[in-house]
C-alpha cells in the first residue's frame, strides 16, 4: 500500500511539476486569447458609439434640423478614439499583470514542490520574494494544507 501511495504521489508530483514549468514557460493569455479579448471589448465600445451616432441621425431626420449634427458627430469621433486608446491600454495592463501573475505562480508552486529559496528566485528575477510565496500564505490563511514530503504529495483543509 505504501509503495502504491508512493507511486501515485510520484505521478501526481511529475503532473504538477509540468503544470507549473508550463505557467514559467507560456505565462499570461495566448494570442488567439489576447485578439478575443481585444476584439470583444472594442467591438462593445463600437456599438455603443455606433448607437449613439445612429440616434444623432434620427434626431436630425426627425425633427428635419441638422444644425449641430456634424459638431456632434465629430465630438463622438474624437471621444470614441479617445475611449478605444485608454481601453487598449487597458487590455495591455492586463495581458502583462497576467503574464507576471502566471510566471510568479508557476515559480512560488516549482519552489513549494521542490522547496528553494523563494529569497534566491526573487533575486535572479528581479522581483521581491514576498511575491513568490504570496499564494502559499493566502491557502495557509484559509487553512488549506499542500505538501510534499517524504510520504508523498498531500492535499488536505482544515475548517
Amino acid at each position: 500500500m505504501n509503495q502504491q501511495l508512493f507511486s501515485t504521489s510520484q505521478g501526481l508530483g511529475s503532473q504538477a511539476t509540468a503544470g507549473y514549468q508550463n505557467l514559467v514557460a507560456n505565462p499570461g493569455y495566448s494570442d488567439a486569447q489576447k485578439s478575443a479579448i481585444t476584439n470583444a471589448s472594442q467591438s462593445a465600445l463600437s456599438s455603443a458609439f455606433n448607437a449613439l451616432a445612429q440616434n444623432a441621425s434620427n434626431r436630425a431626420a426627425r425633427t428635419r434640423n441638422s444644425a449641430g449634427y456634424g459638431e456632434l458627430v465629430d465630438s463622438l469621433a474624437r471621444t470614441q478614439g479617445q475611449q478605444q486608446a485608454n481601453l487598449a491600454q487597458q487590455n495591455q495592463f492586463g495581458f502583462a499583470n497576467a503574464a507576471r501573475s502566471d510566471t510568479l505562480s508557476g515559480l512560488s508552486g516549482l519552489s513549494g514542490l521542490y522547496g528553494t529559496d523563494t529569497s534566491l528566485l526573487g533575486r535572479s528575477l528581479g522581483v521581491p520574494s514576498s511575491l513568490l510565496d504570496a499564494q502559499v500564505r493566502n491557502a495557509q490563511s484559509k487553512n488549506f494544507q499542500f505538501g510534499f514530503g517524504p510520504t508523498g504529495l498531500s492535499l488536505g483543509f482544515n475548517g
